[in-house]
């Protein structure tokens, strides 16, 4: 199936919409985050290891776990773009969420693969010629899903940062 009209308006929309949610929105045009919000990527640049370890409450994953959960699915979205199947067959979600402490060299680290599974899911879905349901699907999710994350990391970094 090649791209026609709607296919292209889908496919630029979905890539305006990573770039935003990862990097910020470029200008004014913005549609997840306000104007001159750095996006997922630089706030968690912006926080510190102990403060990306510490647990809001006894029971909730610290910000270095939803960070490998985003981490986590973008890797196997990068291997099904390269060709694999199905790497969600074997997928260990739970193991995602098993992060509980980073030094600071492990976090920078951490950020640093994010940083480099978004560009490669953003860059395979530049690449994307055809686009049936489950591509559709799984790049809008991927929006949503990093976007939720954001949203619990801000939440998570307040409640951390006040010392509550």
């Amino acid at each position: 199936m090649t791209m026609n009209t709607n296919d292209s308006i889908f496919h630029e929309a979905i890539l305006k919409l990573l770039a935003e949610i990862f990097d910020g929105p470029a200008g004014d045009e913005a549609y997840i985050l306000n104007p001159g919000d750095g996006g997922l990527l630089r706030q968690l640049e912006s926080i510190p290891a102990a403060a990306a370890s510490r647990r809001p409450a006894p029971d909730r994953p610290p910000i270095a776990a939803h960070t490998d959960h985003v981490l986590y699915g973008l890797s196997l979205l990068n291997r099904w773009s390269a060709g694999e199947e199905n790497p969600w067959a074997g997928a260990d979600w739970n193991a995602s969420w098993r992060v509980e402490r980073v030094t600071e060299e492990e976090w920078r680290a951490r950020v640093a693969r994010l940083r480099e599974a978004a560009h490669a899911w953003r860059e395979a879905l530049a690449r994307r010629q055809d686009w049936d349901e489950v591509a559709a699907a799984g790049s809008m999710a991927s929006v949503a899903h990093t976007a939720y994350h954001l949203g619990a990391i801000r939440q998570i970094l307040g409640v951390v940062a006040s010392g509550a």
